[in-house]
């Protein structure tokens, strides 16, 4: 993100929720020119910054808000509308808006952890917003997982619940200099992202973004994903932590919260600490749209097929070369046609291709394999031995296989404590969402940590399209999320 974008950015939604408050106040008018006098003297001394600081401007945007309220109150005007619309923008869609500045995407190929640097410089960041709000047993491990506490507030012997998300975001797109941008009012047409390069949401293509008329919707600028999954998950705990603190008469029991490393890659509760987090269950806020929560996952595998061939002078060739990249593709058609992602819904599962490099000499197939239920998961496994086998017989020793299961269905280990379920669903009534049970197409950190000891079901966190440029999300569905969370814990120490 440049500094003029930037700059230009934090102005509009500075005035903006200046404006706001202006015309639910008819006596603030005068007021809001003090606060503008307030705020544009920051922004010039913004435009004199370094680079290095930019990270920090949602942070003095939150003094410049907090600043005015003390106006407010000054002159006796009712601030409780007020206070309410800016802690809102402050505490979630700001907290989201710097987050996504941070490029945190993971990378299996570094055999590390995390997989890359910016998780763990993101890691620190939030190390110390959780210190600063007032959260306890702050600790940040050498792999980057962070873990905090909120304190019991009440007498009652109440179980340790938890809240997960996780810090990375997904490979398959830039998530560097991600440039969101607020659409207020919602009107239900196409959205440019990006007219310079035609990239433009079409409710034709995303009719499901018509769902969310009169909303207002974080987007991208076209050119990277958003990183919706998971900051917005993140800004959603933190902010409901945050509001649990500012609000001690919610009585709830100790709560644990964990953001993790390298989740995209299917690695994130691999060095998961359980006995250190020290929950009975917990919630991952790792799901799409507004209402979903899910306890069933895909069985999850990853498969490589190496094709080795013989490279010859295409002019001499005849019965001699071996072109690797054509017995790929023999193998790839093989496969079929019909299960893959782009055919397939609900509990049908897939082989997807997912990368594929190579020479004549050489060439490797790279699928994911996902089923949610087991039997059918081997199965599909089995047929990726029963094809190599198969393009051996034709020729001979050229196929290698390996496969390597990555996560299960996380349903057999949470029936058994299905009241961990009922509460979130009980709790999105309470604040006035449907609950969508439905099987996560898809994995979550949630899948493995089950199956580590950790039950855990997944909740939505209000994004759609993730990996994508075409990712958005509804505000309203982020303060959807974080009212769910304190919810939990609410009910949590009611039982």
């Amino acid at each position: 993100m440049t500094k003029e974008t930037l700059l230009m950015q934090y102005q509009f939604e500075s005035l903006s929720a200046l404006k706001s408050v202006a015309n639910i106040h008819q006596p603030f008018k005068k007021t809001f020119m003090d606060g503008s006098e307030l705020t544009f003297p920051v922004f010039r001394l913004l435009n004199r910054l370094s680079q290095k600081a930019y990270s920090s401007i949602s942070l003095l945007y939150f003094s410049i808000s907090r600043r005015l309220l003390l106006i407010l109150q000054h002159k006796n005007i009712n601030v409780s509308k007020t206070t309410n619309l800016i802690e809102n923008f402050m505490n979630l869609v700001d907290r989201f808006l710097h987050y996504v500045s941070f490029d945190t995407q993971s990378d299996e190929l570094t055999h590390m952890t995390p997989s890359t640097p910016g998780q763990m410089i993101f890691a620190q960041e939030l190390e110390k917003e959780l210190r600063k709000i007032g959260m306890t047993e702050v600790s940040l491990d050498e792999n980057g997982y962070l873990m905090a506490t909120l304190p019991s507030n009440t007498t009652k012997n109440i179980p340790v619940i938890g809240f997960i998300a996780h810090l990375d975001t997904s490979p398959d797109l830039s998530g560097r200099h991600v440039t969101p941008r607020i659409i207020k009012n919602y009107d239900g047409n196409d959205i440019p992202l990006c007219l310079e390069e035609n990239i433009i949401l079409r409710t034709e293509d995303f009719p499901e973004v018509k769902k969310y008329i009169g909303q207002d919707l974080i987007v991208t600028n076209g050119k990277t994903l958003l990183g919706a999954d998971d900051k917005a998950g993140i800004a959603e705990i933190i902010s409901a932590m945050e509001h649990l603190i500012q609000h001690p008469e919610i009585k709830h029991g100790k709560i644990r919260v964990a953001f993790t490393p390298d989740e995209e890659i299917g690695q994130g509760p691999h060095k998961f600490d359980v006995k250190k987090f020290g929950a009975e269950w917990a919630y991952t806020l790792d799901g799409g749209e507004i209402g979903e929560l899910e306890y069933e996952n895909f069985n999850a595998a990853i498969a490589k097929i190496l094709f080795k061939g013989r490279n010859v002078h295409p002019g001499y060739a005849k019965h001699k070369m071996i072109n690797s990249l054509r017995i790929a593709n023999q193998y790839a058609i093989m496969l079929p046609r019909w299960e893959t992602p782009e055919h397939t819904e609900g509990y049908e599962g897939f082989y997807h291709l997912i990368s594929c490099e190579g020479t004549v000499e050489q060439t490797t197939l790279t699928y994911i394999i996902r089923d949610h239920d087991r039997d059918r998961f081997e199965r599909r496994k089995k047929e990726f031995e029963h094809l190599v086998r198969k393009i051996n017989k034709e020729f001979p020793n050229c196929a290698s296989l390996e496969i390597k299961d990555q996560y299960y269905n996380m349903r057999e280990m949470v029936e058994p404590v299905m009241h961990i379920v009922d509460l979130a669903s009980q709790a999105m009534k309470e604040v006035g969402i449907v609950p969508i049970v439905k099987p996560v197409r898809g994995g979550t950190d949630g899948a493995q940590l089950s199956f580590m000891g950790l039950p855990c079901p997944n909740i939505f966190a209000g994004g759609h399209n993730f990996h994508g440029r075409y990712e958005f999300v509804p505000i309203q569905s982020m303060e959807k999320a974080r009212d769910v969370v304190i919810q939990i814990a609410r009910l949590a120490a009611e039982k």
